[in-house]
């Protein structure tokens, strides 16, 4: 189990950068268990910090996969056989790490579950869960004390054999059997995807899908020797699992992490760790920059003591980029030894395990500025960026991983699209998942003749690709395409208003007639400033938009996100016409 930090030991320390003695390999592994056997052997592994950028636990791989054994043998001898699914709450810590891995040995199929952290209401979360595991089918549920409560509730009555805390399975008899010899065609594990509410879809990843992914994308970041890793994301989302645990073990690289829920509370801890241990690689999505380049805003430039100067792949993936944050972040640690070139955008899905296109490192953002009107005209027309409401700045994603394929078609007829033409995105190759799990309706409506039908859109420029936004997420006004981030973007810079602020939907009247809207939050308190504030909003988006839209005014915190921190716009909407959104007095 992991060292912890006690007055009877001397302090921690971290697993090393360096890994002398063992040359690195970026992946190339038949199976996850055979990476971890590999990274055992070497001296790097996984560290656990506090809020305050404490030391609390340290992780060499070596111990991890001597854990992960125990409890695979463990997990054996309980009745659970290959092939059957165990939920894991996926908490970041050493104990979902050691249960992750004690699966695989076990040839038993484990489910990330998302923690109630990442739902505003307790009510979501249980029905949330309780989706995931109808989905799911598991046998067993493993996860920490403090959520069985609620966990329980969640899954009464769905044929669960037993619900465990992770400290109860080092009580249970070990089995002198074997370990499964897991093969390159077997499941790794069940991915949900940030999104999934009512109909949840869990990606299934093979051992072979998830080497072939981890291997390209340590490739395209030059993952080499002497790397070090940072990470506050979530281990139950795509980016947090494969991008910094799988991928990051399976190259061997030390990597040290923070809670996610310590990270919201003390945003500026991220930066401080990758500071204070040098570290190479740390991702997040545009939301993780604005925060920590908000709360140092007011304080006397060089206050931090920090020195970013060895970030050499700051990475922004898991949502649209949004190019002002971006540079506020640039401009703001600037005086802190951060260099623009170092960040690296990044376009990828669960359902091709995660990367698909990656930014050269060390060679900044790529800003393409675009007329508005490029979503009815299917093109991608480039217009000066001089501040006019009728263009917009999109970042580029980078080239597609190494092994792998996209194509840009048309929408309407599946034609392959060229240079800045606005199309559908489509991804093959080895990393592409076999399918959603037990639904064999939206696998079928997803794969096509081997290749992935992403639902977003995007256009090429050279070899970068372009992500514009979600297909299902077009909005059709008076005839013209809109796209809804337009909107809510145009909204977020007004003063006062936050990144996350605003949800652009389509609500449809009394008289079936469909009328563009835009969800608020509002702090103002009095009537009079609500109203002031609904007469700016209008007036905003027809002089950046062109088009009229109704203003609801919501309370704060009241649009959801996903697990990710993304908004969910398609719930927002649901919810709102569920009732469970209220309007506020105006």
């Amino acid at each position: 189990m992991p060292k912890t930090a006690t007055s009877a030991y001397p302090p921690l320390r971290p697993t090393p950068t360096a890994n002398p003695g063992l040359p690195k390999i970026l992946g190339e592994f038949e199976t996850l268990t055979a990476s971890l056997d590999y990274a055992a052997r070497g001296v790097t592994g996984f560290n656990f910090y506090s809020a305050r950028s404490e030391l609390s636990h340290v992780m060499p791989f070596r111990d991890l996969r001597e854990s992960a054994v125990n409890h695979a043998l463990r997990l054996s001898a309980s009745g659970i056989k290959p092939g059957e699914r165990v939920a894991l709450l996926a908490a970041n810590t050493p104990d979902f790490l050691v249960h992750f891995f004690a699966c695989q040995y076990a040839g038993i199929i484990p489910v990330p579950m998302p923690l109630p952290t990442a739902f505003g209401r307790r009510e979501a979360y249980v029905a949330q869960i309780r989706n995931q595991i109808v989905s799911a089918t598991p046998s067993m549920l493993l996860g920490l004390p403090d959520y069985l409560p609620m966990i329980t509730e969640a899954v009464e009555g769905r044929g669960l054999k037993r619900i465990s805390t992770y400290a109860d399975v080092a009580t249970w008899t070990e089995t002198s059997g074997q370990l499964h010899q897991a093969r390159a065609d077997e499941l790794s594990y069940i991915q949900y995807s940030s999104g999934s509410t009512r109909f949840p879809t869990g990606v299934c990843v093979t051992h072979r899908a998830l080497m072939k992914n981890c291997s390209a994308m340590s490739h395209a970041v030059e993952n080499f020797a002497d790397q070090r890793a940072v990470s506050w994301l979530p281990f139950f989302h795509d980016m947090g699992l494969v991008g910094f645990m799988l991928a990051v073990l399976a190259s061997q690289t030390s990597t040290d992490y923070l809670a996610t829920e310590d990270f919201a509370r003390r945003p500026l801890t991220w930066l401080r760790l990758i500071s204070e241990n040098r570290a190479t690689m740390s991702y997040s999505p545009s939301f993780g920059y604005e925060l920590c380049a908000r709360r140092v805003q007011t304080m006397p430039e060089g206050s931090l003591g920090l020195d970013l100067s060895s970030w050499r792949i700051a990475g922004i993936g898991g949502e649209m980029i949004k190019p002002q944050v971006m540079q506020m972040f640039g401009e703001t640690f600037k005086p802190y030894g951060f260099r623009e070139l170092a960040f690296n955008g990044s376009y990828g899905l669960a359902e091709c395990v995660l990367g698909v296109s990656f930014s050269r490192p060390l060679t900044g953002m790529t800003l393409d500025h675009i007329a508005k009107d490029g979503l009815a005209t299917h093109l991608a027309t480039p217009v000066p960026n001089d501040g006019s409401p009728m263009g917009r700045t999109f970042v580029g994603c980078g080239v597609v991983i190494k092994d792998h394929n996209v194509e840009i078609r048309d929408v309407d007829d599946a034609h392959v699209l060229g240079q800045r033409e606005i199309g559908r995105v489509y991804f093959s190759g080895p990393s592409v998942m076999t399918g959603y799990y037990n639904d064999p309706r939206a696998t079928a409506e997803t794969l096509i003749d081997g290749w992935l039908d992403t639902g977003d859109l995007g256009y090429w420029l050279g070899y970068e690709l372009f992500i514009v936004g979600r297909a299902k997420d077009m909005m059709i006004v008076n005839g013209r395409n809109v796209w809804p981030q337009d909107i809510e973007w145009t909204v977020e810079h007004m003063d006062g208003m936050r990144s996350g602020d605003s949800a652009a939907i389509v609500l449809v009247d009394s008289q079936d007639n469909e009328r563009p809207t835009i969800l608020v939050q509002c702090r103002p308190a009095n009537v009079e400033e609500r109203g002031a504030l609904i007469a700016d909003i209008k007036a905003r988006v027809q002089e950046a938009i062109g088009i009229l839209c109704d203003v609801v005014l919501v309370p704060p915190r009241s649009l959801p996100k996903t697990t990710s921190g993304k908004l969910a716009r398609g719930k927002a909407k649901t919810m709102f016409e569920a009732g469970e959104i209220t309007a506020l007095d105006t």
